[in-house]
């Protein structure tokens, strides 16, 4: 299964980039592309089928990768995540916060505990991660890091707990990008609009007959593939973005910009770009 992207070859060669939540989703097609231009990519998550079946993906492509189990939200193992890097590696020069999760409650029916672990996962997880990212390696070597959050200008309705998470890792990506310039360190932020992914299809029925309606207020009349949500993410890491820092990039069709009074006409979607065919 290899992966086609627009990008040149050999753009990351020699290098060692982290993506979390690499095992499924839109972190497995990061973990597929910054591979395929030459990178060792060490994804980390806390399933280890999933991982593994990544890792297998990858290495019959012929392209490098490696991979540690890691719940982001727990400290110690965000330690040992960049202790076995540092051991196999020896250096890291980007990083990638992808990993992430939340489910569907209205705010008034959201238990403390829901929202905690969402907070945890989604923002105190991309902080520890980061963190330790700068301690380790990026403090006296520079480096890069990206931040996958999500569409939540206007409100996240039914998903209020990773609203709030992913404008903190917005902030948090605008104040890293300020503090550790001096380090040489550039940070940025994806934010995915509507995706095709796995993830989008296991909600439930009423859920994605919404996200549906949605799709009609979308200039260009389309979801995002997870390929494209990837070339965002690695045009942020390759040198042509040299002088982007603590800015977010939205992948969106145009949503972000419209109202509800904002005409939109019928008309056929344009082409998606998928990497995998």
């Amino acid at each position: 299964m290899g992966f086609q992207s627009i990008f040149r070859e050999e753009l990351f060669a020699g290098q060692v980039i982290l993506v979390t939540g690499g095992g499924s989703g839109i972190g497995r097609c990061i973990t597929h592309e910054l591979a395929s231009l030459g990178a060792t990519v060490h994804i980390a998550g806390r399933t280890r089928e999933r991982l593994a079946d990544v890792a297998s993906e990858i290495s019959q492509s012929g392209d490098n990768v490696d991979w540690s189990i890691c719940d982001i939200r727990e400290e110690d193992q965000v330690e040992n995540l960049f202790e076995a890097i540092l051991e196999k590696h020896g250096s890291l020069n980007a990083l990638v916060n992808n990993a992430g999760g939340q489910f569907l409650s209205p705010l008034e029916k959201m238990s403390k505990k829901g929202w905690d672990a969402v907070i945890r996962n989604n923002l105190t997880g991309t902080f520890l991660v980061s963190q330790q990212a700068f301690k380790t390696f990026f403090q006296n070597n520079g480096g890069n890091i990206v931040n996958i959050v999500a569409d939540f200008a206007r409100g996240m309705p039914l998903l209020a707990h990773t609203g709030a998470a992913r404008a903190g890792v917005d902030n948090l990506t605008k104040t890293a990008s300020i503090e550790w310039a001096k380090y040489g360190i550039r940070v940025n932020s994806v934010a995915p609009g509507l995706t095709s992914t796995s993830g989008l299809r296991s909600y439930n029925e009423k859920f994605l007959k919404m996200m549906e309606e949605r799709k009609k207020r979308i200039p260009l009349k389309k979801l995002a593939t997870e390929s494209e949500i990837s070339a965002a993410v690695t045009f942020l890491l390759s040198p042509a973005a040299s002088h982007m820092t603590g800015t977010i990039v939205k992948v969106d069709g145009g949503f972000s910009l419209c109202g509800p009074m904002t005409p939109l006409e019928e008309y056929e979607a344009g082409k998606s770009f998928d990497g995998f065919t």
